[in-house]
């Protein structure tokens, strides 16, 4: 063989072998980062969702959110409406994802960024399925990572980082359509009270705009001022629930009533107990009739703070009992007692 053709022959193998690298190194890097959709075809599949569930530890769902005639309800709390806007900023989430980054493959370290399977005992991760008539999407949304998370599809070795973040929301709590009622206090004509025990009581207006005066005072207590009695702005405006439940789940055995009654004749009543830590309440409209069937045979669950703004006692609508003349006042300052 010609000193020529040996040549030719070397740089023919080594091009070769630099294509082979190139493409070897062109595919790995293909493999380390991503770009694609977390789950193909979500996007497009979004309008035909029937369910979505969400498992946290257990492999139980925690959370069933699912389509029906009258909406997307919760089934964990009996059918009680859903959050539509947390629905749809999950499902967004989960159609947006891009992978950012392949990691790891192996089971022994999923722990290490929390996309276990969640029915292994002190799984982290959490498990979104997403069902259609079509078929369904699961995916285990691990620890937060940059500005998204770690995940991996169920039923595959293979974890990603993806971006955006996807928002985890496991507890059916967090699931429930919050809002109660909302009723600017300029609305309001009267308010009666109907303690559990003792004498009820009211405060009403005058007239349409006037100042609040009480009603069922005890005799020697003096009404605080008009401005006083009349109810703060936040207290029955945006009132929403921590949770629900069914109201004969609940002892209103001995409730304490609300009566709000509005300009527009509309007639809210609360009906409230406190039940250990918890303070629960019963919601009726004599005109919001959507209200009215969606607390229907349900108890709601409201922060303490609400419930004790609500559901006042008579005495913080009284003035201070003042002590009798001569006694409780502070003596003066140089008084020296006498000593015997």
């Amino acid at each position: 063989m010609s000193r020529q053709r040996f040549l030719l022959l070397v740089v023919a193998a080594v091009v070769v072998i630099c294509l082979a690298l190139q493409l070897a190194t062109r595919r790995e890097s293909s493999q380390q980062t991503g770009g694609g959709a977390l789950l193909p075809g979500l996007a497009a599949e979004l309008n035909t969702v029937t369910e979505v569930s969400v498992a946290k530890g257990g492999g139980t769902p925690v959370s069933t959110i699912q389509k029906s005639a009258a909406g997307w309800t919760l089934k964990e709390r009996g059918g009680y409406p859903a959050d539509v806007g947390k629905l749809r900023t999950l499902l967004t989430a989960l159609g947006d994802a891009k992978i950012v980054e392949y990691k790891t493959a192996d089971p022994a370290r999923y722990a290490v960024i929390g996309v276990e399977d969640p029915s292994q005992p002190g799984a982290t991760g959490t498990e979104i399925t997403v069902s259609m008539p079509g078929g369904k999407h699961a995916v285990i949304v691990g620890k937060s990572v940059g500005e998204g998370n770690f995940v991996r599809r169920a039923g595959e070795n293979q974890s990603y980082s993806v971006e955006p973040g996807i928002p985890v929301v496991s507890e059916p709590h967090e699931w429930i359509d919050s809002r109660l009622i909302d009723v600017p206090a300029a609305t309001i004509q009267s308010i009666a009270f109907k303690p559990p025990t003792g004498t009820p009581y009211a405060i009403r207006r005058s007239a349409t705009d006037g100042p609040f005066s009480l009603e069922g005072a005890p005799a020697g207590r003096k009404p605080l001022e008009p401005d006083a009695l009349k109810p703060a702005a936040t207290t029955f405006t945006a009132l929403t629930a921590e949770d629900v439940a069914s109201a004969d789940s609940i002892d209103f055995g001995q409730p304490f009533v609300v009566t709000v009654t509005r300009g527009d004749g509309d007639v809210i009543t609360l009906t409230g107990v406190v039940v250990d830590t918890k303070h629960w309440i019963e919601v009726t409209s004599s005109k919001d009739a959507a209200l009215t069937d969606k607390a229907r045979g349900r108890a709601f669950e409201v922060a303490s703070y609400r419930y004790d703004a609500i559901f006042k006692p008579l005495d913080q609508l009284l003035r201070p009992i003042e002590p009798p003349a001569g006694k409780g006042k502070p003596l003066p300052a140089t008084h020296v007692p006498k000593k015997t």
